[in-house]
């Protein structure tokens, strides 16, 4: 394959739309592209895009997930920039996983997987793999920049508060429903806030209202609802922050019944720097004519999944800038994505090549 072949396959994944729980189409195409590249290419019993080349003993998995948010970006190459949704979340560096896998390398079984839902809650496609047997290393597919690597993530919960309480004539005195809703909130935050005093960036607990509705009765019963967003820095558990939300809802001295659901949680995942992995990419960046450096991030990707799972050797990496996910002017510059292909071979020769590959790596969080 040529490096034409390569851009054409990423451009090729953009254009097919495929948000998330909706990724069917683009996990055919992926799949039918990988065969005609010497995958034995097959979708798994989650709906993944599954890819498998080479053989020997060590087995090394590069899991990107293939749905992205809505937004329609009209696909287009402009100034050396692939413009479309998903160009950078992720199928740049799910493309460049396959364009590099396809060179085999003795010794090295890869397995590919275009994994669905990581932008949803249920995050589908990576707790299927879970389930299996881990490998020896596994690569995220992510944008870190081509010549940088991701090695921790917050966690993540959010949080649906209802609250409830017979209906009131509206000029009754004492706070509405959502009045109540915002009292709430403002408890929440506070408690939040006492958790990582004097700290920011990665280390803050983050707390964010991400959705508020009030002022909702059907002339019996008076409603209102918040969704209520953590990042969570390693140290804090989910179930910890979740108690505290519930205990404040419980103490909360209104009128109304409150209820706590979880809609969606994970832990915090970090994985050490110091493993034959993350030293195989400090090599490759380097001989691409790059200087290597790690990254922790505030978001969240399927390694807060695969990290606790299978103890492996495991980073985050792929082309793009992050700081373009999700918005109206997504773009990946393809030279950087013919690097980032240049770098994960690079790699896979370095699995390949007698390099310790860790089997049993407990991440540190």
């Amino acid at each position: 394959m040529t490096q034409t072949d390569d851009i054409e396959l990423v451009r090729g994944l953009v254009e097919i739309p495929s948000i998330s729980r909706d990724e069917g189409e683009a996990v055919e195409w992926l799949v039918a592209r990988m065969a005609e590249r010497g995958f034995r290419a097959t979708v798994d019993d989650a709906g993944n895009a599954v890819g498998e080349i080479g053989e020997g003993p060590i087995h090394v998995v590069l899991l990107g997930h293939i749905d992205t948010v809505r937004g329609e970006i009209p696909v287009r190459i402009e100034d050396g920039d692939l413009v479309g949704r998903g160009a950078v979340d992720a199928k740049g560096p799910l493309a460049a996983f396959v364009a590099a896998a396809t060179r085999k390398i003795p010794g090295v079984r890869v397995t590919v997987v275009g994994a669905v839902e990581e932008e949803s809650p249920t995050s589908a496609g990576a707790r299927h793999r879970a389930r299996l047997a881990a490998p020896d290393w596994c690569v995220i597919g992510e944008p870190s920049a081509w010549d940088a690597v991701t090695v921790a993530y917050k966690g993540r919960l959010a949080l649906r508060v209802l609250l409830a309480r017979e209906a009131r004539h509206g000029a009754a005195p004492g706070p509405t429903c959502t009045e109540e809703a915002l009292g709430l909130w403002e408890a929440i935050r506070a408690a939040a806030d006492r958790r990582t005093p004097g700290a920011d960036g990665f280390a803050r607990l983050d707390c964010r209202l991400e959705a508020i509705q009030g002022g909702e009765s059907d002339g019996l019963v008076e409603r209102a609802e918040l969704r209520v967003g953590f990042r969570i820095p390693p140290g804090i558990a989910t179930a910890d922050l979740a108690d505290e939300v519930s205990a404040l809802a419980r103490g909360h001295g209104g009128d109304s019944r409150v209820t706590v659901e979880t809609i969606g949680s994970e832990e915090p995942a970090r994985t050490p720097r110091s493993t034959p992995l993350a030293r195989a990419f400090v090599v490759a960046i380097a001989n691409a004519g790059g200087r290597a450096t790690f990254k922790v991030k505030s978001g969240t990707s399927d390694m807060n999944i695969l990290a606790p799972a299978w103890g492996c050797p495991m980073v985050a990496y792929g082309p793009g800038d992050s700081r373009y996910d999700h918005t109206p002017i997504e773009r990946l510059v393809l030279d950087d994505y013919v690097r980032a292909i240049t770098v994960l071979e690079g790699v896979l020769r370095r699995a390949g090549a007698g390099v310790p590959v860790e089997r049993s790596v407990n991440p540190r969080i």
